[in-house]
């Protein structure tokens, strides 16, 4: 497609659109046909998608809306990667039965620029139609109280007190903070200062993404389209996502991906190849399909979605690799090839090594594991000592994936 206010729609940019508008999409407002005839239009939209830096990974929750906006890039729109540095320091309810922690400004800083990294791999932020970076702090520190009030007489409380989740904690009796009512406005405002048409986001963003469709009506008479996405959850329901410990994380390295895909159930199969890979539609079916024969073994299929999610964040070679270490270690119970080694001297503590060793992130999480009986030596021997001492050379194992060689020296 070629950029400017009107372009030329070919047939295979209708195939785009209706991929687009389509592929893992909950529902778009106020209505998919609207949205499909301004994209045949030719008019270039201005589309985008925040997040709030409330810790330092992103996550293959994010993956849908980065992806959703991937798509629109190549169609020739403009894209925005809005990151919340304003609002994460408040904290959005969303989905949340008890008020967020408070973050301070450095924090969100940093983990904005860990972000930017991130999304990278997914959105292009250089050369030709380039995605752009924005802080709502740029907007939202400048309101004055003058602002704030007039930007609340546009809302009234009877509208937030509908918010599934105020509902929830009032019905519980429990705490809502004047400041979580906010939170709606500004990401709403976000809408208006940076003039959009189309806000992609996750179904659980639903109310505040309609919020900023009502601010935008009624301070600049413009439309905005709302595109929710369908959340990737687990085999109880619960969404996917870092505060859940049960997240695929952009950062992790091939073999760790590989592995926490293999870990999914097999109800989450379909839908992590919707929502978490670049196969057709057309492959979709397919895969569906066989898994409902019953001499499919499930496993296979979750490998192959393993490989594909392991391809998008690092390469082709990659997720061969990842492969054979996840068949060598877990099928056939042998160690994986690229295992850390480190020498240490004799009598030294087995938490020490492994702490200094990055293979565990505290002393508290060794004794946990080591009360689960997940720690064992040369294959056989469970740890059963917080006090466990490196007397001879050992290979370690903690958990399913982590393995360490100790080596005296």
């Amino acid at each position: 497609m070629i950029f400017g206010k009107k372009n030329h729609i070919t047939s295979g940019d209708d195939q785009k659109i209706d991929y687009l508008l389509n592929r893992g999409v909950e529902q778009v407002l106020p209505s998919a046909d609207f949205l499909r005839s301004q994209l045949k239009s030719g008019k270039r939209l201005k589309i985008y998608t925040g997040i709030d830096p409330t810790g330092p990974f992103l996550h293959i929750g994010h993956f849908t809306f980065l992806e959703k906006l991937r798509q629109f890039q190549e169609l020739g729109h403009e894209v925005v990667f809005l990151i919340g540095g304003f609002t994460a320091t408040i904290g959005d309810p969303t989905g949340k039965d008890t008020t967020r922690k408070v973050l301070t400004e450095k924090e969100v800083l940093n983990n904005a620029k860990e972000y930017v990294k991130q999304a990278s791999k997914i959105l292009n932020f250089k050369g030709k139609n380039a995605a752009k970076i924005v802080n709502n702090s740029d907007w939202l520190k400048k309101m004055n109280f003058a602002d704030i009030l007039k930007l609340e007489a546009l809302v009234t409380v009877d509208q937030m007190l509908k918010r599934d989740m105020f509902e929830k904690r009032i019905a519980e009796n429990k705490p809502i903070g004047i400041h979580e009512f906010m939170y709606p406005l500004m990401q709403g405002y976000d809408s208006v200062a940076m003039n959009v048409d189309v806000e992609v986001g996750g179904n659980d963003q639903l109310f505040n993404m309609l919020m900023g469709r009502d601010l935008l009506k009624k301070l600049k008479n413009k439309e905005k389209f709302v595109i929710t996405m369908k959340l990737l959850t687990d085999s109880t329901g619960k969404k996917m996502g870092k505060s859940e410990g049960n997240m695929v994380m952009f950062k992790d390295s091939p073999e760790d991906m590989y592995g926490k895909v293999m870990s999914w159930t097999d109800g989450m199969i379909n839908s992590g190849f919707e929502l978490c890979t670049r196969l057709s539609d057309i492959e979709l079916e397919k895969i569906s399909s066989e898994l409902s024969w019953p001499q499919t073994n499930p496993r296979d299929f979750k490998m192959k979605l393993a490989r594909e999610m392991v391809k998008i964040y690092y390469s082709e070679e990659d997720s061969v690799k990842a492969e054979k270490n996840f068949t060598q270690t877990f099928q056939k119970h042998q160690l994986p090839e690229n295992i850390q080694t480190v020498k240490v001297v004799k009598g030294k503590l087995l938490s020490e090594v492994l702490l200094e060793a990055n293979i565990i992130d505290s002393i508290g999480e060794f004794k946990r594991l080591v009360k689960e009986g997940a720690v064992t030596v040369n294959e056989e021997q469970k740890v059963e000592s917080f006090g466990f001492v490196v007397d001879q050379n050992l290979t370690v194992k903690v958990g399913k994936k982590r393995f360490l060689k100790v080596v005296l020296g």
